[in-house]
Formats: C-alpha cells, structure tokens, sequence
C-alpha cells in the first residue's frame, strides 16, 4: 500500500490538493474544499494559503 499523498489535477481546480485529499480520506471533495475555505477565512488567515501552497509543491503528482 502507497501511504504519500497524491494531487488529483483532473478533478482539481486549483492545483488538486484538495481533490487529492478528497481522495485519500474518502470525503467528498466539496466538502474539503468548503471546510478549508472556512478555516482560512475564520481561523488560520495566510497560514492556510501557506499550508495549501506547500501542500500543492510537496506532493507527488
């Protein structure tokens, strides 16, 4: 079993992070994307942009 994090840049919009979690945790991709816009917004501010673009670099994909 392959347990790294993968971009799904078919289903993406951006650069796939979400999509690519959406697949890993088995959640619908919407809801991870909502979820993320959310804690931006209301929690973690630039922190989260960071943490996406990061996530977006490191992945394989």
């Amino acid at each position: 079993m392959n347990n790294s994090f993968t971009l799904d840049r078919n289903r993406g919009k951006i650069m796939g992070v979400c999509a690519g979690l959406a697949n890993r945790s088995g959640v619908d991709v919407t809801l991870i994307r909502v979820g993320l816009v959310l804690l931006t917004l209301c929690a973690l501010g630039p922190i989260g942009v960071v943490a996406y673009l990061l996530a977006g670099w490191l992945a394989e994909g």
